[in-house]
Order: C-alpha cells, then sequence, then structure tokens
C-alpha cells in the first residue's frame, strides 16, 4: 500500500464527510468517531446522490437523495442491492491517509 496524507482529522467534522478529487472521481472520507475513518466512493449506485452529504450514524452513511443505508465496511447498502466501493483509510498521528494505489488500480480497470 502507498498511503497519502489527506488532511488533519479535525478537517472532517464528527460524523461528517469530505470530499477529495482523486484520479478515480471524487471520493468520500467519512469520520465516524474521534479516531475512526472510512473512505468510499462519492456516489450513491442508485440515483448518483452525494454521499459525502448524507448522515453519518455508527459506521453507515445514509445517501441524501433516497435513504439508501450503506455500510462503510463493507460497501454494502442496507435492505438494496447495491454496494459502493470501499477504499483503505486511517487515521495516524491526528493525520487522515488514504491508500492512494487503491485509487489508482480501480481507476484503471
Amino acid at each position: 500500500m502507498s498511503w497519502i496524507d489527506i488532511c488533519a482529522i479535525g478537517d472532517i467534522p464528527l460524523r461528517g464527510a469530505r470530499k477529495i478529487k482523486t484520479a478515480l472521481g471524487c471520493v468520500a472520507v467519512f469520520r465516524t468517531d474521534v479516531e475512526e475513518v472510512f473512505a468510499a466512493t462519492n456516489s450513491c449506485p442508485h440515483k448518483g446522490g452525494p454521499l459525502s452529504e448524507g448522515i453519518v450514524h455508527g459506521q453507515s452513511v445514509t445517501c441524501p437523495l433516497h435513504n439508501w443505508v450503506f455500510d462503510l465496511n463493507t460497501g454494502q447498502a442496507k435492505g438494496e442491492a447495491g454496494a459502493i466501493t470501499t477504499f483503505p483509510a486511517q487515521v495516524r498521528e491526528g493525520r487522515v491517509w488514504i491508500d492512494s494505489t487503491s485509487l489508482v488500480a480501480r481507476s484503471a480497470a
């Protein structure tokens, strides 16, 4: 894995998200707890809703357009036939890091 520094953990509101632009397109980085982050595609597969504008609760996010709920660990929609792509993310010394190799590999596929 090749990790890139995205931002300070404090730049993402608690139970909120931040959108970043990558080679893959826009990726949402979610902060679910004080030191817990997840990263996933920003677009809901149902109607393209911007997930970075959704409601973060527990380890899930709810799409702001039609209320689809996605598990941020697996990307699977809860109760629906759909999923989002997730990416490795972590917090180190107060900074949020995302695996850049997963972004490049998926955009080339």
